[in-house]
């Protein structure tokens, strides 16, 4: 059974830091390129970072300079560094995954998470 479990979320004042972590089990973690994703109340679910398996990496315009994704094979994960947040990062984030790096980037990876707040506000 796969699952991707994220957690991290939390309530940040704006220029906060925050990182968010996505566990994967089932899965032959190192095979597979992973996603983080975000979706805002009444927005489209859009990509934010992705990683290769062997680690290439593409970010969203909105959140280059200032979020980081990695990955730790050793440990099943994929992270989001988060950094001088902003309102307007406020969403749901959630993580994806697939063995192909275009399904991912595509939003349709085989898996999903279910999901870690993230509310940035004073």
């Amino acid at each position: 059974q796969v699952q991707l479990v994220e957690s991290g979320g939390a309530l940040v004042q704006p220029g906060g830091s925050l990182r968010l972590s996505c566990a994967a089990s089932g899965i032959i973690f190192s095979s597979y390129a992973m996603a983080w994703y975000r979706q805002a109340p009444g927005k489209q679910r859009e990509l934010v970072a992705a990683i290769t398996s062997g680690g290439r990496i593409n970010y969203a315009d909105s959140v280059k300079g200032r979020f980081t994704i990695s990955r730790d094979n050793a440990k099943n994960t994929v992270y989001l560094q988060m950094n001088s947040l902003k309102p307007e990062d406020t969403a749901v984030y959630y993580c994806n995954a697939d063995l192909l790096l275009l399904a991912v980037v595509a939003g349709r990876g085989d898996y999903w998470g279910q999901g870690t707040q993230v509310t940035v506000s004073s």
